[in-house]
């Protein structure tokens, strides 16, 4: 039988932009010490951890942990492109799951610079390179603008044109992300901004993107530490919260065959992942109540409310307008800000992710709480690709 899977402790510092922030060290350092004051233990009761970063060089966990504690546990360094913190939460669930811990900590963060992603190597292969050409010959009209803006302003105008979602449904995706950010006192961007706002911003790709609706670079921390019901007893920790299922999916052959952009920004993972949870946990997506998802473009938050389930294919904007993606509505998208405001510090996010959950399952999250949340789901996407999809619930 697999054990039981606790949070019994979550921590995060506040986001920042790049230049304003300590160095990966001490916000590493920092989420850490942070996840353990929560759970209420020392850091010596630690078995193993796994941390997550993409841009640092190799062992730059141990770099930071070593901040926090030298006691030789084995610690893993993961790399998953924008789902690295939920990559590094999967193995340590995985661990307690599998019996081989009983105290795993989950450790996310990034130092990220201003400016578009890049890629820090000229002499290999880029990240599905064997697949580039599906991209370029969808978005050939876009070939001066930033891969990550072209690839998301390309699966954006994919939408509009396939089912006639307008440019102002994105911009009232941003509008909401300001609205939830402004009550979450780690978050990047507070500012509330209209819809209006968002519209009348610099455009990235006239009649499709602004510059707002483009989550920024950010550097930040956040660690989890998972336990078995059998050490939470025995050491007293909170028993409160519990990982019930959770999927890492790769992209299968239908991302790029045929050619579209709306398959290329993960769709199929997304929707494998999900699916593959909402069976094991027995629900369907009625049941949760709140969702953290993947919003590094308004254009993506979109198109994942259809790969969740939240609403049918081609129903994204009526579920907009209708205002199911937040208070009131039929899920709560993203009451932390998501990524569009809270900010997406690469490493970090699915870690984020599973802080601002783990505070709305406990009953905590104060001025953002979703009343009576009992399930709770995380969707952390990278492109390359890897998807992790997370069940939360009340244990």
């Amino acid at each position: 039988m697999s054990e039981t899977v606790l949070v019994a402790g979550v921590g995060m510092i506040p986001f920042a932009k790049p230049g304003a922030s300590p160095s990966y060290t001490e916000m590493g350092a920092e989420a850490a010490r942070r996840a353990l004051a929560d759970a209420g233990i020392a850091y010596d009761l630690v078995q193993e951890a796994y941390v997550g970063y993409v841009y640092g060089d190799s062992t730059c966990g141990q770099t930071a942990l070593y901040e926090v504690g030298m006691t030789g546990i084995p610690v893993v360094n993961v790399n998953n492109n924008c789902s690295t913190g939920s990559t590094a939460l999967y193995l340590a669930r995985k661990a307690i799951e599998s019996g081989s811990a009983d105290c795993v900590l989950a450790l996310g963060f990034e130092q990220m610079q201003s400016g578009a992603l890049k890629s820090h190597w000229s002499d290999r292969p880029v990240t599905r390179e064997r697949f580039m050409p599906v991209l370029r010959g969808l978005t050939e009209d876009m070939a001066d603008m930033p891969q990550a803006v072209r690839t998301f302003a390309g699966a954006g105008r994919e939408h509009m044109q396939r089912y006639g979602t307008r440019m102002e449904t994105f911009a009232a995706v941003r509008a909401k992300a300001s609205r939830h950010a402004a009550n979450n006192p780690l978050a990047l961007f507070r500012k509330v901004l209209t819809t209006e706002d968002v519209m009348a911003d610099t455009e990235l790709w006239p009649g499709v993107m602004t510059r707002l609706m483009a989550c920024p670079p950010t550097c930040g921390g956040a660690a989890a530490l998972l336990v078995s019901e059998r050490f939470a007893k025995k050491h007293g920790l909170r028993t409160d919260v519990q990982i019930l299922a959770q999927a890492l999916t790769t992209d299968p052959k239908a991302s790029f065959d045929p050619p579209s952009m709306l398959s290329w920004v993960g769709t199929h993972m997304t929707q494998a992942a999900v699916g593959v949870v909402y069976e094991k946990a027995g629900i369907g997506p009625g049941d949760i109540d709140v969702c953290e998802l993947h919003d590094c473009f308004a254009q993506n938050e979109v198109i994942s409310y259809e790969s969740l389930g939240f609403c049918p294919e081609g129903g994204a904007e009526k579920f907009v307008a209708d205002g199911d993606n937040t208070y009131g509505g039929q899920v709560v998208i993203n009451p932390s800000g998501g990524l569009l405001s809270k900010g997406h510090p690469l490493g970090a996010t699915g870690l984020a992710q599973c802080y601002e959950l783990t505070h709305q399952l406990r009953g905590s999250a104060e001025q953002r709480q979703v009343e009576g949340a009992r399930l709770a789901l995380a969707h952390n996407l990278g492109l390359g690709g890897a998807c992790v999809v997370t069940l939360y619930g009340k244990h």
